[in-house]
């Protein structure tokens, strides 16, 4: 049985604790994470797994996103492996036009079993009616944008290339 604790990113406390099987696969997290803050679950989605400092790391996908169809997806990754101790943690991004960004953390794990999970036992705020802005902020480059003599000798070769040609 897991005990998973869901925090919205935003200013105001909105909270969900949902109790769940040990042996869900992470669609079905998706699902009952998108069910406890009132979304109908149909928009693109991915949880990211963390470090202990919310580092975003790898991503599992909604649906596999690899061109051999063996990549990797929520389907396939089980809570199980992919939250295997309480203290472990993941980001979830609900519907990429809006960016609904959750922080996941398995809060209590046990061999425990229960018959009615998925189910929500903690719910604290209401989800705003807007999701929060995000503001992304790159990370600082090694290479000098301002430097166009630098830019301009890389591609200046191509000007003695006749395009209408080929």
């Amino acid at each position: 049985m897991y005990k998973i604790r869901i925090v919205l990113d935003t200013e105001a406390d909105v909270i969900r604790t949902i109790l769940l099987d040990n042996a869900i696969n992470l669609e079905t997290l998706h699902l009952t994470i998108a069910k406890s803050f009132d979304f109908d679950g149909l928009e693109m989605a991915s949880f990211y797994r963390t470090d202990n400092e919310w580092n975003e790391g790898e991503e599992i996908p909604l649906f596999n996103m690899s061109e051999a169809g063996e990549g990797i997806s929520m389907q396939n990754c089980f809570i199980r492996e992919t939250l295997p101790q309480a203290g472990d943690k993941l980001i979830y991004v609900y519907d990429f036009l809006k960016m609904w960004t959750f922080y996941v953390e398995a809060i209590e794990v046990t061999k425990d079993t229960q018959n009615d999970v998925p189910k929500t036992i903690l719910s604290i705020g209401e989800i705003p009616k807007e999701a929060p802005e995000k503001e992304f902020v790159a990370e600082k480059s090694d290479y000098d944008f301002d430097d166009e003599d630098e830019f301009k000798d890389e591609f200046e070769s191509l000007d003695d290339i006749d395009f209408d040609h080929y």
